[in-house]
């Protein structure tokens, strides 16, 4: 019987080639693994697809790397819910399949939480690309799916070229849910700002800069993160966005910038399977397992 399963997924698992990333993913998941058994819990470290894994073997589940799921999603569904029934997440259930969804946006921002204004295709039917970008007076939006990550099917699209980017708009939309935002200047100009929190408490941050050129900010793209000391203005703001949704979360991830009119405001909250960077803070790894022991105290 394991105390905590550690999720990643089979990249990660048991990689037999080690590139720098993924010697990054094994340390950040070492120093968790390291931090829980120091506290005197069984440990293991699992991709959430293992065919044969006895998930009622694990009292937690703690999702960390399974960062494939959205490629796999209708698998991933169905793999929440019957495994939901056989161990404990962390966060839990509830909160994993509200955040799956970027729509979860708007669920914040009608409590008042500041988000780009943002077109959700689904409200919308078939209204084109360039009549979203003129009806609401747009010089260039970001396109991007409601489920994904790591900026797939991403794009920055300029408004004199929306009608160029209409058949490729219209066959995403299909599809699946897209958002259409308004591009916010400062994720080229001072980049994106990224808050943890431990147990409601802000931990540590770091600011993810887009390469020259680029206007997406993960590493997939070039991007590169460096450590970041938060404004007490941005970490009240990150509470803030905590204390919308419908239960404290165990850990979360805000990201952060300022927008076109100078306001905090939030770009993703992250409750599945945040990079959290502990090898940048590796006390902070510490933090982790206290709240994950905390927790599971509770229930």
């Amino acid at each position: 019987m394991y105390d905590v399963v550690l999720l990643t997924e089979s990249r990660y698992e048991a990689p037999s080639v080690l590139t720098p990333y993924i010697k990054d993913v094994l340390a950040e998941d070492g120093l968790v693994s390291n931090a829980l058994e120091k506290r005197g819990l069984k440990v293991a470290r699992v991709d959430w697809n293992h065919s044969y894994f006895d998930w009622s073997t694990a009292s937690y589940a703690l999702f960390r790397t399974t960062w494939d799921y959205f490629q796999k999603i209708q698998l991933f569904q169905r793999w929440l819910q019957k495994t939901s029934t056989l161990t404990s997440f962390i966060n839990p259930y509830h909160q994993i399949q509200w955040n799956l969804d970027k729509t979860y946006l708007r669920d914040l921002g009608k409590k008042g939480i500041n988000i780009p204004p943002t077109i959700f295709t689904d409200i919308t039917g078939q209204q084109s690309l360039s009549d979203i970008i003129n009806d609401n007076g747009w010089d260039k939006v970001v396109v991007k799916p409601a489920i994904s990550a790591s900026g797939r099917d991403t794009y920055l699209v300029e408004g004199k070229d929306a009608k160029n980017f209409e058949k490729n708009f219209r066959q995403l939309a299909d599809n699946e849910t897209m958002l259409v935002q308004p591009f916010q200047n400062e994720v080229i100009t001072q980049g994106e700002k990224a808050l943890m929190f431990i147990d409601g408490r802000f931990s540590h941050a770091t600011l993810k800069v887009a390469k020259k050129g680029e206007f997406r900010v993960q590493s997939d793209f070039g991007g590169s993160v460096a450590l970041y000391e938060a404004s007490e203005n941005e970490i009240d703001f990150g509470r803030q966005v905590l204390e919308a949704c419908d239960e404290v979360p165990v850990y979360a991830r805000v990201d952060i910038i300022n927008d076109n009119q100078g306001r905090l405001c939030l770009v993703e909250l992250e409750l599945i399977e945040p990079e959290m960077w502990f090898r940048l803070y590796p006390t902070t790894a510490d933090r982790l397992a206290d709240a994950v022991t905390k927790h599971m105290s509770r229930n």
